[in-house]
Parts: structure tokens; C-alpha cells; sequence
């Protein structure tokens, strides 16, 4: 039987369409079947900190939250770490607890546990860098010691509260977590070791403390910031002031003790006797912290030149906040055998001139080491 010719047309077009249009699934069935899986989400690795706790304001209690006195080094390095477990997004977090006092009361076995622990744990490929916690009192000295002993250009950050933890508003839980930033910070390694308080960042020697409890105490008033962290993000402006860590000729292997180094203020009338009673008391080298420029009265500067010249090391800092202690300026120090401090406080004097002590008593290497440090 013939196909008449307009069927025959109507088939080949509807043939053509159906090959050129793909078919449609059936939205039921391409529910049920199984999706393809999802790429798995990329693991970041975290870098490991360690935080060695020394106790301070920032691990104090008080009875109230809005109660002026407290007691420094009441809380643990596991419940400060727990108190701020959004630093746990940051790094990787381990703690030791090296000592629980105020930092008024920090000594020199606490510091020598401290930079060893430093030095053992920075020498491992793991470890990224440290937070130390401490209290305001004495960290520009316990920081300016560790720029001089450790021997890691790993970021080492010390952190610190003028409020307790118990407090209304306490500070020390954003400086905790800021420091943790810093720490974990590639960019903060080799810029010597810092202070992280407040937001701002700060050099071991520059630092010092301006306020007895305002929360902004801690300025850099000569050298200035090293850079500021706002809520874990930083941005550093320089690098360190003088010799550092990894590069400091100063070590503690085989050093047990540090040789005593008393602090003398300088003021109206002063005469020679404390000079003299340090002297007798063991000292083996004396800062005066002198008026302006390094200076003190005639009967002073006597005494500590009769001092310089029975062998024990004399140091002529300031009292004053800002400004270098010139050398050979007012006071001949050539002449009289005496170091001038230069660009450094009376206490980091003080801190410089025990760990110079421990390797020479020679007036101008222990000069040489206020011009490099």
C-alpha cells in the first residue's frame, strides 16, 4: 500500500526533531539519584604556639568586679586559655605555667627558667612562636632580658593587664588574643621580642611603663611603635633598635646566677653614702638614674668615680622619661672611668650592665655593648 506523500513529509520532520531534542529526565527520578560529592574542603593547618604563663594582673582576682584591689596570679594558663577560645582560631594553642606571682616580685631564677624554656621550645621546627604572660610592673624588664638571651628570631611576645580578669572591664583577654595574632604572625619574626598591650605593638627597648593604672601605661616614647593589632589583624612599621636575639653575643649556657647591679636615684644635696653602701653591700655595678643629662651633684659623681675605680662598673642613666645620656657631654667619662647609658632607661641599664658583667668588667666593652644593644 502506497504512503501518501504528506504522511510520509509529517514523519520524517517529527523523526528529525525528537534526534536533535534531548529527552527530558523525570524531575521525580532525578531527584532520587544520587549527586555527585563534593570536593572535600581544604584543612588549614594552624601554627602552634606555646603560652608560658608567670602570672601578673592579667591572671588576677579580685572579690568584685568593680573592687580597685586584687590579687596578681590567681588564674591558671588553662583558664586563661579557656577564657579566650577565640584565639584557638588563630593558632594552635599549648600552655605551661613557669611561675604565678606579680610581677613586682619577679627574680632572676623565674627569668632563667623563662629564657631557657624559650630557647628549648623556639629550637623546635614545630613551634611558631610564644606569648608570654605577665604582669605591668616589671615586664619592660623582663621583655629587654629576653631580647638579649633568646637565641630564635621567632616572633616572642609578652602580654600583660592592668585589670583582672574578675574586673568590669577587664583587658586582658583582647591583649591575650592580639598577642596570639602577633605570635603567630610570620611577619613579626625578627623584629626582636615584643610587647603586645592595648593594641599596640612594642619593641623590648623602647617600651616603658608611663601610668601607674591607666590601661593605656605603656608607651615607646623614643624609638616608637614597632606597629599595631586591631582584633588579631597587624600591621608592623619597623624593625628593631639595636643588637637582638639571634644576634646578641650575651647566652646563659652554664650561667646559673646573675651579679648583683643596684639602681640609684639622683636628687637635690645627694651625697656619696649610697654609692658607698652599695659598694659594700656586693654590687658589682651601679646605675644612677642622675637628673637631665645623666647628672648628679659633685660629692655623687666623687663617690662613684672613687667606686669605677676600684673595679666595679658604673652606669649614668636618667630619670628622666625620654632622651639619651651623652657620653663625655657634662661629665667627662673618660676621664672618671664611667659608662654612659645612652638610649636606655635606668632599669634596662640595669638589665644590660648584669648580663655584661657576666662576660667582662672592662668599662669599654661594657661600653660598646650600650652603643650595639
Amino acid at each position: 500500500m502506497s504512503t501518501h506523500p504528506f504522511r510520509s513529509l509529517l514523519l520524517t520532520t517529527l523523526v528529525a526533531i525528537a534526534v536533535a531534542t534531548p529527552l527530558q529526565a523525570d524531575p521525580q527520578a532525578a531527584a532520587a539519584a544520587p549527586k555527585p560529592a563534593a570536593p572535600a574542603a581544604q584543612q588549614v593547618t594552624l601554627p602552634q604556639v606555646v603560652v608560658l604563663a608567670t602570672g601578673g594582673t592579667i591572671a588576677g582576682a579580685a572579690a568584685s568586679d568593680v573592687q580597685a584591689g586584687y590579687t596578681s596570679g590567681q588564674v591558671g594558663v588553662d583558664q586563661l586559655l579557656a577564657a579566650v577560645p577565640q584565639a584557638k582560631k588563630l593558632a594552635t594553642l599549648k600552655g605551661e605555667q613557669i611561675s604565678n606571682i606579680g610581677s613586682q616580685d619577679m627574680n632572676d631564677e623565674v627569668w632563667l627558667k623563662l629564657a631557657k624554656r624559650i630557647n628549648q621550645l623556639t629550637a623546635m621546627p614545630e613551634v611558631a612562636g610564644i606569648v608570654i604572660t605577665h604582669g605591668t610592673d616589671t615586664i619592660e624588664e623582663t621583655a629587654y632580658f629576653l631580647n638579649l638571651v633568646v637565641k630564635s628570631k621567632k616572633p616572642v611576645v609578652l602580654t600583660a593587664a592592668m585589670r583582672p580578669s574578675t574586673a568590669l572591664s577587664a583587658d586582658g583577654p583582647l591583649n591575650f588574643y592580639n598577642a596570639v595574632a602577633v605570635a603567630a604572625n610570620k611577619e613579626a619574626a625578627g623584629r626582636g621580642v615584643l610587647v603586645v598591650i592595648n593594641d599596640w605593638i612594642h619593641g623590648a627597648s623602647s617600651l616603658t611603663k608611663a601610668s601607674t593604672t591607666a590601661v593605656q601605661t605603656f608607651l615607646s616614647p623614643v624609638w616608637g611603635l614597632i606597629g599595631t593589632v586591631a582584633y588579631g589583624e597587624c600591621e608592623f612599621f619597623r624593625g628593631p633598635v639595636g643588637r637582638n636575639t639571634a644576634n646578641s653575643e650575651f647566652s646563659l649556657d652554664g650561667v646559673t646566677s646573675l651579679p648583683r647591679v643596684d639602681i640609684i636615684m639622683a636628687y637635690e644635696n645627694m651625697d656619696g653614702a649610697l654609692i658607698d653602701a652599695a659598694a659594700a653591700s656586693g654590687a658589682k655595678g651601679i646605675v644612677i638614674a642622675g637628673v637631665g643629662n645623666g647628672n648628679m651633684t659633685a660629692a655623687a659623681l666623687e663617690a662613684l668615680a672613687a667606686q669605677a675605680k676600684k673595679g666595679i662598673v658604673c652606669v649614668r642613666a636618667s630619670r628622666v622619661a625620654t632622651g639619651r645620656v651623652g657620653r663625655n657631654v657634662e661629665v667627662d667619662d673618660d676621664k672618671l672611668g664611667l659608662v654612659a647609658s645612652l638610649g636606655l632607661n635606668p632599669q634596662k641599664s640595669r638589665v644590660l650592665l648584669r648580663l655584661g658583667l657576666t662576660k667582662t668588667n672592662d668599662v669599654k666593652q661594657i661600653q660598646r655593648f650600650f652603643d650595639e644593644y
